[in-house]
C-alpha cells in the first residue's frame, strides 16, 4: 500500500473498514480506490479523502 501517493496517512487506511460489511479494505493505487472484496465495491479517494459512502462506491463486476 503506497498511501503517500494519495496524501492519506497509512495509519488511517489501516483503521478504515467497509461501511456495508465492516470488513477490511484493499488500497488500489492505480484507480485511487479502497476496495471491499466482500461487498464487491470500490470506494473512491478524492483529493486525498476516502469517500466511504455506499452510494458513491463503484460496483465491481465479476471477472
Amino acid at each position: 500500500m503506497i498511501a503517500k501517493d494519495v496524501g492519506i496517512d497509512p495509519k488511517m487506511l489501516e483503521l478504515l473498514i467497509c461501511p456495508l460489511t465492516k470488513g477490511r479494505l484493499v488500497f488500489d493505487a492505480d484507480r485511487q480506490e479502497l476496495v471491499s472484496e466482500k461487498a464487491r465495491l470500490a470506494y473512491p479517494i478524492r483529493d486525498g479523502v476516502p469517500i466511504m459512502l455506499v452510494s458513491e462506491a463503484r460496483h465491481i463486476e465479476e471477472d
